[in-house]
């Protein structure tokens, strides 16, 4: 079984810093940072449990919604990722996306 805590602690950490952020800050792109990394740590996971079929896209559910996406998007990762290289990937990738977004 893989640890999954790193990825966890991450997601966490930037969804807590999105729900405390103020709305200019959501505006001016922290939300579409969150957006952008939760759709493709959802295309990720989907790839891994059905590499067969197309990945769909997470939809916008608008700005206060983006936290809430991360850690979905991250709990779904969690629980088909095969290595530890995958959750290291994710975790940079959520970091990255942190700190473009300014939280």
């Amino acid at each position: 079984m893989v640890d999954t805590t790193p990825l966890t602690q991450a997601v966490d950490h930037f969804a807590d810093r999105l729900r405390a952020a103020p709305q200019s800050r959501l505006q001016r792109g922290a939300a579409a940072e969150a957006l952008a990394v939760a759709r493709e740590l959802s295309r990720r996971a989907q790839l891994m449990e059905e590499p067969e079929r197309e990945p769909r896209e997470m939809p916008d559910a608008g700005m206060f919604a983006a936290a809430d996406q991360i850690l979905v998007a991250a709990h779904d990762l969690a629980v088909v990722v095969r290595s530890e290289d995958q959750v290291a990937e994710a975790v940079r990738l959520v970091e990255e996306a942190r700190q473009r977004a300014g939280v």
